[in-house]
């Protein structure tokens, strides 16, 4: 079948060991499904892999893509929940040891077709197209989570989004104005500031700039390059959730000081579960709330889009269509 699949492992240039052609069809154990693909949204994830970061030389050739929405083998609609937990876990699977995300162990989505267990398929409203619902298992999932299941955020209150820009960062502005937050967000770029404003923030500053109020809860995707910030613009009793550290993990101030002192909350978030990416789809089917989607290309020229997320030039998510 038609694939997209890391073929090697290339730390530095990470574009050169990917390959489009084609792989065996999936192989489906007890208890797994096929899902055919229509549409699967691009992550970080992706190019970590191609540099080998989570994936092991020994595993390739493996296909890459971790989120997809498309038709079950009784023809339902269906968004593939990407967080592979082991058959005998119980409870939340991102607390599993031994989970993983597709294209990890298991061959991920960017395919004609990606086996999963039967528990990772969650029905897609009619009202959700393919593309739209491919870019929620993984950044709209895990800004999900961050919002609704960790921050202790309540209707009214104020966010801050680090980072204005990426999947995470754009799907926690647009859940965060729906669901009545009072939404902050940060970018280098003018331009991306603008267009955060466009998407439901209430304003959004130059990184580092001083905001109009403290915050309850800031969305932490950015790390080390914005950490700072981020404890500074929060309010005594606060709430920091992490997901993410694109600029590194060793911020030049930890600013364990200011955390104790001011009784702040640091608040680690990973993806989400299977019953929150059903929430996250019901909350888009009632709200009207849709994904911002950057750019739509066929799966064929993968290589571009990957090229893009890679570089940072990218708005929203970008959504491989079969």
């Amino acid at each position: 079948m038609f694939a997209v699949y890391a073929g090697e492992i290339n730390p530095e240039d990470p574009l050169k060991g990917l390959v489009v052609g084609e792989q065996p069809a999936p192989q489906v154990p007890e208890g797994w499904t096929t899902v055919t693909v229509k549409a699967a949204s691009i992550n970080h994830h992706d190019v970590w892999s191609l540099r080998g970061v989570g994936l092991r030389a020994e595993s390739l050739p493996m296909i890459l893509g971790c989120d997809a929405a498309g038709l079950d083998e009784d023809g339902h609609e269906v968004v593939v929940h990407a967080v592979i937990s082991s058959a005998d876990w119980a409870g939340d699977e991102t607390l599993d040891p031994r989970r993983s995300l597709l294209s990890e162990k298991h061959p991920g989505t960017f395919a004609e077709k990606v086996a999963v267990p039967r528990r990772n398929v969650v029905p897609k409203p009619q009202g959700l197209s393919y593309v739209e619902a491919a870019c929620l298992p993984t950044a709209w999932l895990t800004a999900y989570r961050m919002l609704f299941t960790q921050s202790d955020l309540k209707q009214g209150d104020a966010v801050l989004v680090q980072g204005a820009g990426g999947g995470v960062a754009t799907a926690a502005i647009t859940l965060a104005r729906a669901a009545g937050f009072r939404v902050f967000a940060t970018s280098r770029d003018e331009a991306k500031r603008q267009r955060a404003v466009e998407l439901g923030a209430h304003e959004a500053v130059d990184a580092g700039e001083r905001l109009p109020q403290k915050v309850d809860a800031v969305i932490e995707t950015v790390g080390a390059a914005t950490w700072s910030h981020s404890i500074k613009s929060m309010r005594p009793g606060g709430t920091i959730v992490i997901a993410g550290a694109t600029s590194g993990d060793a911020p030049p101030a930890a600013e364990l000081t200011r955390i104790f002192f001011q009784q702040m909350r640091v608040h680690g978030s990973t993806m989400g579960t299977r019953e929150e990416l059903r929430r996250l789809v019901e909350f888009l089917d009632v709200t009207g709330t849709r994904p911002l989607i950057d750019r739509e290309l066929p799966m064929d020229q993968a290589a571009d889009g990957l090229g893009a997320v890679a570089a940072g030039d990218v708005f929203g998510k970008i959504v491989l269509t079969l």
